[in-house]
């Protein structure tokens, strides 16, 4: 971003009409809050200080469209904008490289790995397009391992189907579903047995492997586990709640009743 070519912002300025306007504008508001001019906070902030609020700001953008609320998407998606646009500015300042250069780079990399769109190659199926990205972007990182480059800071079951994912774009993978409800059968089982021989350690081994299994078998049913297990937690957070409401109602606390008047309660949400 460069701050010499913009003009300053005026709060009440008419709002621009076309897209390029509108992204211009918004880097020309980031460039003015980054300048001696501009605000204090903001010219203190580090590509390390702004991390957490980057992934909040993500988060609420997942949130907004898992509850369907696209008014508040429009607005998470620009807070996420404004923030990889800020990230932009501080490199710029640091002398690392510019928002033009970060432009420039993921189009030349979405021309080179869309060979089937932009090379005149031949595009026969989805699997068959994956595998070309992934031997792309291998060949162009120089990695040994196509399971390098999976974030070690995703979550952890977002993390397991990505790599779940490398390893079956290079054919290591079951050829149906039924050997996997087979093997999360088998890590059940074993889970189980772990637990009669009370040995912590194999507990917690088996426990990640049956998780791992679950997680395979969601990939195979076309299932996010992230995302479904976000679904699920909002269920029990609602019933939970509705337990809470219900009993305040009758004016009696969670500490007093029973687990059966509480179940009761439950199955009252469940319907």
């Amino acid at each position: 971003m460069s701050s010499a070519s913009h003009d300053p912002v005026q709060p009440d300025a008419t709002p621009p009409a076309t897209l390029s306007e509108c992204f211009l504008q918004l880097i020309a508001v980031v460039d003015r809050l980054r300048s001696p001019q501009g605000c204090p906070w903001d010219r203190q902030q580090t590509l390390q200080s702004m991390m957490p609020y980057l992934l909040e700001e993500t988060y609420e953008v997942l949130e907004s469209i898992e509850s369907q609320d696209n008014q508040g998407l429009k607005e998470e998606l620009g807070d996420l904008l404004l923030h990889i646009l800020f990230q932009g500015r501080m490199a710029q300042d640091a002398g690392h490289f510019t928002l033009e250069e970060s432009l420039q780079t993921i189009t030349d990399k979405l021309i080179r790995r869309h060979p089937h769109v932009f090379g005149g190659h031949e595009a026969r199926d989805d699997a068959a397009i994956n595998r070309s990205w992934e031997t792309i972007k291998q060949q162009e990182k120089g990695r040994r391992s196509r399971l390098d480059g999976i974030p070690r800071t995703l979550p952890a079951l977002t993390r397991a189907r990505r790599m779940q994912e490398k390893a079956a774009s290079v054919g290591f993978d079951w050829p149906t579903i039924a050997p996997v409800w087979d093997k999360v059968d088998e890590e059940l089982g074993e889970l189980r047995q772990a637990c009669h021989g009370a040995q912590p350690e194999a507990i917690a081994e088996e426990f990640g492997d049956l998780i791992f299994s679950l997680v395979n078998l969601g990939r195979f049913l076309k299932l996010d586990p992230e995302e479904a297990l976000r679904k699920t937690m909002a269920k029990f957070e609602h019933r939970f709640q509705g337990i809470e409401q219900e009993l305040a109602r009758r004016g009696r606390r969670l500490e007093e009743v029973s687990l059966e008047e509480m179940d009761a309660i439950w199955d009252q949400f469940r319907r």
